[in-house]
């Protein structure tokens, strides 16, 4: 049994626009009785996630108990970010039962894993279990890969050539490190990309793992709070890409933040997004809108070509009705200039 005085932490992990904060609002919104804290590692300056969980915080999970970094991958910031939050979470009256970690969607979770064993923490929290989200469209259809075909025919070609693309390792490392996988939008999958997604998620996992569909983030807080996983302890168990490095990087991504003028209708946005994924390859596109002639702010949320908007709350009277949004891509494909003129925005006003 986990040790009682050890506070409970999970790990939500998943690939770009699987649906992490939409789980983590509803576990808060539905708590099972506990006081949570939620911690959010944004990838990129704009703390679009924070804001919205904030937005939907209740009595069981306070807006103070929600805290942001921003600042990096937790695990690269353990002694200047990671335990001071830890602690400053632990320290509030009343104390939290339990914590959420809701990781950047392009952070491998086993260096996380090991920022719990600094003995500043260690004897304090126990990380609960490892929850992974898997987008079932895009695993059915292997959105994780640029280009899955090409990958494949490299590796035919010579076998000395590394045939793992950074975007299915990160995949396959948040496979390896879960406790449960939660097939997110099956809705959009279908019966038959279930089918695939689930026969993949199989193929990659090192052990047998529980797979369970969800759809809005609804699932049942008894089912993945409570594992008592231990997972600091378990690490063996979950194997790594990166296993034998000493440290990982972030270069195989990149991020830009983009002020956008006042759009004249949403479907305008939509369109320069769906221009984007298709034209520079972008993966992720997020951030708030401007439209003109609506006292709302239209919250946006992009995976690929998939592109989710909503009116979240109205324009604040001392804030400028500014757009803003974080693009992210490999690194290769981020070309500010071309990014910002699809988006409508001069260069020189970037500059």
């Amino acid at each position: 049994m986990t040790d009682l005085a050890k506070l409970p932490v999970t790990v939500i992990t998943g690939f770009l626009g699987s649906g992490k904060t939409t789980l983590i609002t509803h576990l808060m919104q539905n708590p099972g009785g506990k006081r949570l804290a939620v911690v959010v590692n944004e990838f990129g300056d704009v703390g679009v996630d924070g804001e919205i969980l904030k937005g939907c915080a209740i009595p069981d999970c306070p807006a103070e108990n929600i805290m942001e970094l921003a600042n990096g991958c937790i695990c690269c910031t353990v002694a200047d970010d990671f335990i001071p939050t830890i602690e400053a979470l632990m320290a509030l009256d009343p104390r939290p039962e339990h914590i959420l970690i809701e990781t950047s969607g392009l952070a491998l979770p086993k260096p996380l894993l090991k920022a719990f064993d600094w003995p500043d923490i260690r004897s304090k929290i126990t990380v609960d279990g490892v929850i992974a989200l898997a987008d079932a469209e895009a695993v059915a259809s292997g959105r994780f890969a640029p280009d899955v075909a090409k990958v494949d025919a490299q590796r035919l070609a010579d076998d000395s050539l590394d045939h793992e693309t950074p975007l299915s390792e990160v995949f396959e490392d948040q496979i390896s490190c879960a406790d449960i996988i939660l097939l997110t939008k099956p809705d959009l999958a279908g019966p038959e990309g279930v089918a695939k997604a689930k026969e993949i998620i199989a193929a990659e996992a090192p052990r047998p793992l529980p797979v369970i569909e969800v759809a809005e983030g609804a699932v049942d807080p008894r089912v993945i709070l409570g594992l008592e996983a231990a997972a600091e302890d378990d690490m063996d168990a979950r194997p790594s890409h990166h296993d034998d490095h000493d440290d990982h990087e972030h270069d195989d991504f990149e991020s830009i933040v983009v002020d956008i003028p006042e759009v004249s209708a949403p479907a305008d946005l939509v369109a320069r997004i769906e221009e984007l994924a298709k034209s520079q390859n972008i993966l992720r596109v997020k951030g708030y809108a401007s439209v003109a002639g609506k006292p709302m702010r239209l919250l946006v949320q992009a995976v690929g070509a998939r592109v989710r908007h909503q009116y979240d709350r109205p324009w604040k009277a001392d804030e400028p009705r500014q757009g803003r949004l974080v693009v992210i891509a490999e690194h290769d494909d981020i070309r500010p200039d071309a990014i910002r003129a699809v988006l409508g925005v001069a260069t020189e006003a970037a500059e």
